[in-house]
């Protein structure tokens, strides 16, 4: 298989579904002609034109209210919001017109859209543009959430996303568009709801997603030199989530650290381990433990902000402690 960038297998998945299906566009600012700003969509102005590729305002209330509309008349919008950071202008749209339309209408109708936005730390944008906020959307019926780690993943991810006919949130992480992976030169899909076993392993099970799936799998390394068994199960989806497989890998493993990047209060890691300690208690041979970022704004200052999300090896050193 070929091995491409992150951002290749993104834009991949955008031109076949585009291909595939006529009522697919996008919209997002600065994503026609320039291609975006992480150059996701660049080159499909050219195939598909300004009807299907759109420019919007600096407006990110109205053109998500935009898309949620052309959703409902049948549609398939993909709305990108370049930071997730900027999703509170559009919490209206999302938690209570797209994710309660089909409850709310009997079933009558759907909303078919996928809202592409990335998160997370890394480049020294400072507070308002390094935020891990999925928890926000993880939180609300009728949304799911997808997080994709490898390009692999990202492009099978993406296009059952656009194939799906609930309202998704899918969230990209900036360190990721750079990475590389083997991507099928084939159409296929990776289905929604199901985590993927990274790294098999028999001493304690890491649950993670997202970019901090490659720092468990690099921990996961590390690790085994000095005789360790990591098993690594990166969700993919949060919603749905696959509860079956972090079961699983817990009752083998009878340990478990849920990693993520986001801050510790309130985030997703906390319902995991409660699901664990509620459906696997008797399999434990301990407390589940989470490794998260500190509770606090990410600094400018890339040292500051380094220290204010897990690392490879506090990573490490929470496995230590737990054998």
């Amino acid at each position: 298989m070929p091995e491409i960038m992150y951002r290749e297998a993104l834009n991949q998945a955008l031109a076949e579904e585009m291909r595939r299906d006529p009522l697919v566009f996008t919209m997002g600012e600065g994503i026609a002609e320039r291609g975006g700003s992480y150059k996701v969509t660049e080159g499909l102005y050219q195939e598909f034109g300004p009807e299907r590729v759109m420019d919007t305002p600096i407006s990110e209330a109205s053109f998500t209210g935009c898309g949620v509309g052309a959703a409902l008349v049948g549609t398939r919008p993909i709305v990108e919001i370049l930071f997730i950071d900027f999703t509170g202008l559009i919490m209206d749209q999302i938690v209570n017109q797209a994710a309660k339309y089909e409850f709310m209408s009997g079933g009558q109708g759907k909303v078919p859209m996928v809202l592409r936005t990335q998160g997370g730390a890394g480049n020294g944008l400072a507070g308002q543009h390094s935020q891990s906020l999925e928890a926000l959307f993880y939180h609300i019926p009728g949304l799911k959430v997808v997080m994709p780690a490898t390009p692999y993943d990202a492009k099978g991810l993406l296009k059952a996303s656009i194939r799906d006919d609930d309202p998704t949130i899918f969230i990209e992480h900036k360190l990721l568009y750079m990475t590389k992976g083997e991507v099928p030169e084939d159409d296929y899909i990776v289905p929604l709801g199901q985590a993927d076993i990274k790294r098999s392993g028999e001493d304690v099970t890491l649950i993670s997603y997202s970019y901090m799936t490659l720092k468990c799998l690099e921990a996961a390394e590390a690790l085994a030199a000095e005789g360790i068994s990591v098993e690594v199960v990166d969700l993919r989806t949060l919603t749905p989530l696959d509860k079956e497989t972090i079961l699983e890998s817990v009752e083998k493993t009878g340990r478990a650290i849920v990693v993520h990047e986001a801050v510790k209060r309130g985030g997703i890691g906390g319902d995991i381990a409660a699901m664990i300690m509620e459906e696997a208690y008797d399999d434990l041979d301990g407390p589940v433990m989470r490794i998260c970022g500190k509770n606090t704004t990410i600094p400018y200052n890339l040292e500051l902000e380094r220290a204010c999300i897990p690392s490879v090896e506090e990573i490490v050193e929470g496995v230590l402690e737990m054998v």
